[in-house]
């Protein structure tokens, strides 16, 4: 059964920068409305992002930078493990807290979301399962499985994510490692979640809004080097 009567869906094809991805999605989570937003997209450079518990050194050491191959490191707002988005797919989903799914314990949302996802997955011929048990601390994202994440029929980690919940509602953003088209996997994704879908049609200085917050917030060296 879907998890929303109605969902908003936004294939964001603009690519951006690390810190202005992490903006769209904190001005989606103050913006939200009555139903949850799907969003997928894309990074305009090399970027790895890690988790709000985690350093910048942890993520430096794991995907190292270098003059030959630079990498653009940005602090999510969400937990989770470091990610190397230079061979993923990503995608955030806003549940309002008047869905049911805001109000889950966060184990229990992780694994709803990916139960659906999953089902996306296993629809457009790429065989995963929901991982029982934990695999390791699930530092760098990929490296092991965590209860709830999804896993090759070898055990291979191949959906993670982070969450946060604030008084607007839960942030959910999700990662996955796969070669099907990322326009087939947003549509499969938004029709598994709800019966219903509209277009995202944005709103009143939302772009603006988000280059601001990038600017104060995720690109600042205070927000990068938080201990």
């Amino acid at each position: 059964m879907p998890v929303f009567d109605n969902l908003i869906y936004w294939r964001d094809t603009t690519l951006r920068k690390a810190a202005e991805n992490m903006a769209v999605d904190q001005v989606l989570m103050s913006r939200v409305g009555n139903d949850p937003i799907l969003r997928i997209y894309d990074w305009s450079e090399p970027s790895v992002s890690f988790g709000y518990f985690h350093t910048l050194e942890d993520a430096r050491f794991a995907f190292p930078s270098s003059k030959e191959s630079p990498v653009d490191y940005v602090r999510r707002w969400t937990g989770g493990g470091i990610v190397d988005h230079r061979i993923d797919l990503t995608y955030t989903l806003v549940v309002p807290r008047e869905c049911g799914l805001s109000h889950e314990r966060g184990a229990s949302s992780y694994r709803i979301i990916h139960q659906v996802l999953a089902r996306v997955l296993n629809a457009l011929g790429q065989n995963v399962e929901l991982s029982d048990h934990d695999h390791g601390d699930g530092s760098v994202c990929f490296n092991n499985p965590v209860a709830f994440d999804l896993a090759d029929t070898h055990g291979v980690k191949i959906a993670g994510a982070g969450q946060r919940r604030t008084r607007h509602g839960l942030l959910h953003q999700g990662s996955l490692l796969t070669e099907v088209d990322a326009d087939l996997i947003g549509q499969e994704f938004a029709c598994q979640l709800s019966s219903k879908q509209e277009a995202w049609l944005g709103c009143a200085n939302f772009e603006e809004e988000a280059l601001a917050i990038a600017a104060d917030r995720y690109a600042t060296a205070e927000w990068l080097g938080k201990k």
